[in-house]
């Protein structure tokens, strides 16, 4: 692999080159940690959790719990108001 040259923007943004995004599979919205080191900056990609994923999985695990009990969203508004109250 060749090193290529890349400009840093007005807003400070550098862009990775394309053969380097395929090779590691590198998508839009990747998040990166940089690490500071003598005579410049490393990136490294993190696996975060999708959190839309996450909380779609947790609402229906919910909604299931609530309809196994027998819980109405009625029962739920009634509950929010007594909480909101103490």
């Amino acid at each position: 692999m060749e090193a290529e040259l890349v400009k840093m923007s007005p807003k400070g943004q550098l862009v990775v080159p394309l053969d380097i995004r395929e090779d590691e599979g590198f998508k839009e919205g990747d998040r990166f940690v940089s690490f500071h080191i003598k005579g410049g900056v490393v990136f490294k990609k993190l696996n975060l959790p999708n959190a839309d994923v996450e909380f779609e999985k947790i609402a229906k695990d919910i909604q299931k719990q609530f309809e196994k009990q027998g819980i109405k969203e009625n029962d739920v508004d009634e509950a929010v108001r007594w909480a909101r109250k103490k």
